[in-house]
């Protein structure tokens, strides 16, 4: 009997060895085009993968796209042509250990590393004197709020934000649910690099594809394209480092929290409801009591109000949809927001996106369904 297992470990000891060493898959026409109309700065000895493109003319508007975990500025490729036609500069980049950037090990990375990431990318575009607009997913979410806090903090070096939109974050650590292997990579010391050896592309589609809505799953191209940005550079090996981003949430949840809570700088979020990381209604009911909270406790700020948020519910009948790579509403409605006058679909919000105030004199918000053909 001993034997018998004996043999099966000896053929198993060299099968695993093949496998833990499977070179990553090649890049597709899809990422070499998108590499191919980047650039690369240096952020501390590291290459800074970026993208950034001029659009439209005599406007002299910025946004910055800020992209989640565990994927890259890609992202976004679906609705740059849209951005690229309202904003006069578009620019999206690669944090640290995703995408195209580097992705040293060991190394401890940090939303706040991350966040000087961004500034150094301001500084080396020459876009320090510049009120730039943010638009993020996910973890990008903390990473803004990082950057919220020292721009409101005049911290050395920081942005000048002219408004915020964030996407779909963990921005709450009580509200966050993180999928179960996230959990073993952020809290195993032991076990985390044999995991981040073994997940495969199979794991990895499999996990990513649980997070997209029923009716915005993304193409097999496309999930390979996602994992193909985690396996350049051996980026799979750093995916528990980066996790550490979830327990970072925690330890400085009055900071980040705190900035969005305070700030006095428009602030705009797009929530899918059917989000199983930060789930429906938990999330939402946080939110609107911080906001609740701020709105009470803060009378100089009598723009910002339960009622008068910007709780934008996507549905994929928008060409735009693809904003959120995942957790959209599967609707076939559009879910529009009607404010005083004005009237904001989903594609809308793009086209309008800025330093949108509302008057303080309206008492209601409200959400209604508006017919599908009308998008």
């Amino acid at each position: 009997m001993r034997e018998w297992w004996l043999l099966v470990g000896l053929l198993c000891i060299p099968l695993l060895a093949v496998y833990l060493h499977i070179p990553p898959p090649q890049l597709s026409p899809a990422l070499l085009t998108w590499r191919s109309a980047g650039a690369f700065f240096t952020f501390r000895s590291n290459n800074i993968f970026y993208r950034e493109t001029y659009g439209a003319v005599g406007s002299s508007d910025v946004v910055i796209l800020l992209h989640g975990f565990p994927t890259s500025s890609l992202d976004w490729y679906k609705i740059w042509e849209p951005l690229n036609r309202r904003f006069n500069r578009v620019i999206a980049l690669d944090f640290l250990g995703f995408g195209f950037s580097d992705k040293p090990r060991p190394h401890r990375y940090s939303i706040f590393e991350q966040a000087s990431v961004v500034e150094a990318l301001v500084s080396h575009l020459g876009l320090t004197e510049q009120r730039v607009n943010l638009l993020s997913h996910d973890y990008g979410d903390t990473v803004a709020l990082e950057l919220l806090y020292r721009s409101d903090h005049n911290r050395t070096g920081h942005l000048t934000i002219n408004s915020l939109c964030l996407s779909n974050g963990g921005i709450f650590p009580e509200t966050h649910h993180p999928r179960f292997l996230q959990k073993l990579l952020k809290d195993s010391s032991f076990l985390s690099p044999v995991l981040t050896r073994l997940t495969n592309y199979m794991v990895f589609s499999k996990g990513l594809g649980d997070v997209f809505g029923p009716y915005t799953q993304p193409t097999d191209a496309e999930l390979l394209d996602m994992w193909t940005g985690v396996r350049f550079n051996d980026g799979n090996l750093v995916m528990d480092s980066i996790l550490q981003f979830i327990n970072q949430r925690d330890e400085h949840r009055d900071r980040w929290v705190g900035a969005l809570t305070s700030t006095f700088i428009p602030v705009h979020m797009i929530y899918g409801p059917l989000d199983p990381v930060n789930p429906h209604p938990q999330f939402i009911f946080l939110y609107q009591y911080k906001c609740t909270w701020l709105c009470n406790n803060s009378p100089e700020t009598p723009w910002l109000n339960l009622e008068k948020i910007y709780l934008v519910f996507a549905s994929a009948c928008l060409e735009l949809y693809s904003i959120l790579p995942s957790r959209l509403l599967p609707s076939s409605t559009t879910m529009s927001v009607r404010v005083s006058c004005w009237r904001f679909s989903w594609s809308g919000l793009i086209i309008s996106f800025g330093p949108i105030w509302i008057d303080p004199s309206f008492d209601s918000l409200t959400i209604f369904p508006t017919d599908a053909s009308h998008c």
